[in-house]
C-alpha cells in the first residue's frame, strides 16, 4: 500500500511539474493590450503564458525572459514606447507599454523567446496607434464595446448603489444637498458637471486638495471617451456621508459619490483614488500598481512564514494586532509607521519603525488588510502581489469587494482578531491551499482591477448615472472650468504615405 501511494505521489507531481522546454507555437499570447489602435490607456498590457511541446501550461518560470519589442512609424521618425515584461513566477508574464510619441503607425509588436517568434508574433495593427495624451475622444457606446467593458446591469455593486436613485432631479434638490453638507470644518466635497465634452467643478469645504483626483480621473477619461452630459457631487473626505435611517428615511437619501462605502451609508462608489491614479499614471509613478506589484521578486518556498503588517495608528485594531505580535513573534511581524492617533499610547506600542517598499512586504506569505479610518486602500496590491491575504471583517468596502469570495480570494479574520492567532496556525499547515488562494487573488486583480476595469467601471458608471437624471444638466455661474491637457488630436491630419 505505501508503495502504491508513493508511485501515486510521483505520478501527482510529474503532472503537475512545469514543462521543461518552451514551445513557442504552443505558448499562449492573450490581452487586448494587442489592440492599441482600439484600446487606449496609459498602458497597454497583455499576457503571455509559456507552454512546452506537449501543450501544457508552464507553473514556473521558464529558463528565459520573452522578448517584446514595439516597432513604428512616428511624425518624428521611428515610434518611441516604453517596454516592461512581468515575470510573474508561475509560467506566466504580463508584458506592458506605453507610447511615448502623439501617434504611431505601421505598428508591429513582437514577441519572441529565444529569439523565435511566440505563438501568432508578429501582430501588425492596422490603423494609427495614438497616445493617452492625445485627444481623440470616441463614442460611448463604441469604445465600451472595443474595451469589452461590462454594462451597469452587470455590476452588482452599481445596480445596488443606483438602486435608491432610480430618477434625480438636481434642480429640486441641488441648494439642500449643499446646504445639507456644506460644513466647511468636517466636510468637503465638490459639485460637477459634464457638459459637451467640457468639465466644470465647485467645491465646497476647507480641505479640498482631494479634488485633483477627480480631476485628473475625468480629464483622462474625456481625452479617450465621449462622456455623457451629467452631474454628480463627490465626497472628499474618508467616511460615507448619505446616511441610512435619520432624516433621510423620511426625505430619502442625497446621491452622494464616494471612494469607500459603508453597510450604513447609500453611497455610490467609486474606484479609489489611489486605485484611479495607478491607472492613470501607470508605469510612470514610483508606487506600484496592479500591474507591477505581480512581479515575482520572492518564490513561494523562500517566504517566511509569518503574517507581515505596517500602518499607522488609524483603529484600534492596529495597535491590538502590535500586541499579539508580541505574544506571538513567531508567527506575526506588525510595527506602526506613524503615531498620531494614539500618540498618547506610543510609549505602550510604539517604537514606531522606518516605512519600508511596498514590495518588500512579500518577503512573507501572509498579509494582513486591516481598516484604517475606513476602508483600508491597499487590498488591491496585496491581492495582487502573490502573498496570502487576511482580510479584517468590515462593515466598509471598496467598488470591487463583493465580488470576493472568503477562502478563495482571502481568508477572513474576526474584527476584532481574536481568531487571527487560530486562522494563521491552521494556515501554516495547508500551505498548498494558501498558495491556490494567493494564486486565486492575483487572477481577481487581472479579471477586475487592471486599468482597463478601472476605465471601464467609471464610464458604466457614468453612463448609467447620466440616464437617470431628469433635469437638464446646467452649468451654474460660479463653476469653474477645467483645462483639458493634451499633445495631439485626432483631428489632426496625418499624412501616412509620408512615413
Amino acid at each position: 500500500m505505501k508503495t502504491m501511494l508513493f508511485y501515486l505521489a510521483i505520478i501527482v507531481t510529474l503532472c503537475n511539474a512545469s514543462p521543461k522546454v518552451v514551445d513557442p507555437l504552443k505558448t499562449t499570447v492573450y490581452g487586448n493590450g494587442l489592440a492599441p489602435d482600439k484600446v487606449v490607456l496609459p498602458a497597454r498590457y497583455f499576457y503571455i503564458h509559456a507552454a512546452g511541446e506537449d501543450g501544457r501550461l508552464f507553473h514556473e518560470s521558464p529558463p528565459l525572459n520573452f522578448d517584446v519589442h514595439i516597432e513604428g512609424k512616428s511624425p518624428h521618425g521611428m515610434c518611441r514606447t516604453k517596454v516592461d515584461v512581468i515575470n510573474r513566477g508561475d509560467g506566466s508574464f504580463l508584458a506592458r507599454y506605453n507610447v511615448i510619441t502623439d501617434w504611431c503607425d505601421k505598428v508591429v509588436i513582437n514577441v519572441q523567446y529565444n529569439g523565435t517568434h511566440v505563438a501568432k508574433s508578429p501582430y501588425y495593427i492596422r490603423d494609427l496607434v495614438y497616445s493617452d495624451k492625445c485627444y481623440c475622444p470616441r463614442d460611448l457606446n463604441i469604445w465600451m464595446i472595443d474595451n469589452e467593458c461590462k454594462a451597469a446591469s452587470q455590476e452588482d455593486q452599481i445596480v445596488s448603489d443606483l438602486h435608491s436613485f432610480k430618477r434625480v432631479n438636481f434642480s429640486m434638490i441641488r441648494d439642500n444637498l449643499v446646504k445639507r453638507y456644506n460644513q466647511p470644518e468636517s466636510i468637503s466635497l465638490c459639485h460637477y458637471v459634464v457638459k459637451d465634452q467640457q468639465i466644470w467643478r465647485k467645491c465646497y469645504g476647507k480641505y479640498d486638495g482631494f479634488k485633483m483626483f477627480m480631476d485628473a480621473t475625468l480629464l483622462a477619461l474625456g481625452r479617450v471617451v465621449a462622456l455623457p452630459d451629467m452631474e454628480f457631487f463627490l465626497n472628499l473626505g474618508d467616511w460615507p456621508l448619505s446616511r441610512k435611517g435619520g432624516q433621510q428615511r423620511t426625505s430619502g437619501p442625497y446621491p452622494i459619490f464616494s471612494w469607500c462605502g459603508s453597510d450604513d451609508s447609500h453611497d455610490i462608489v467609486l474606484p479609489t483614488y489611489d486605485l484611479m491614479e495607478s491607472s492613470v499614471e501607470n508605469m510612470h509613478r514610483v508606487a506600484l500598481d496592479v500591474l507591477s506589484v505581480q512581479r515575482e521578486k520572492y518564490a513561494w518556498n523562500s517566504k517566511v512564514e509569518k503574517l507581515f503588517w505596517r500602518g499607522r495608528d488609524s483603529r484600534r485594531e492596529r495597535l491590538d494586532l502590535i500586541g499579539l505580535a508580541r505574544k506571538h513573534s513567531d508567527k506575526i511581524d506588525a510595527a506602526i509607521t506613524n503615531f498620531f492617533f494614539f500618540r498618547d499610547e506610543e510609549n505602550k506600542y510604539g517604537p514606531k519603525v522606518p516605512h519600508i517598499s511596498f514590495m518588500e512586504f512579500f518577503k512573507y506569505k501572509y498579509q494582513l488588510n486591516i481598516d484604517g479610518t475606513v476602508a483600508s486602500y491597499r487590498l488591491p496590491y496585496l491581492l495582487g502581489g502573490g502573498s496570502t491575504v487576511f482580510k479584517q471583517i468590515s462593515p466598509y468596502y471598496e467598488h470591487f469587494y463583493h465580488k470576493l469570495v472568503p477562502h478563495k480570494h482571502y481568508i477572513p479574520v474576526k474584527r476584532d482578531l481574536t481568531d487571527l492567532i487560530e486562522v494563521i496556525t491552521w494556515i501554516r499547515e495547508n500551505d498548498s491551499q494558501a498558495q491556490e488562494i494567493a494564486k486565486n487573488a492575483q487572477e481577481f486583480v487581472n479579471s477586475n482591477l487592471s486599468p482597463g476595469h478601472i476605465y471601464c467601471y467609471h464610464m458604466a458608471l457614468f453612463k448609467e448615472w447620466s440616464n437617470r437624471l431628469v433635469s437638464p444638466v446646467i452649468v451654474l455661474p460660479d463653476m469653474e472650468r477645467l483645462e483639458q491637457t493634451h499633445s495631439c488630436t485626432c483631428k489632426e491630419t496625418h499624412t501616412r504615405d509620408e512615413l
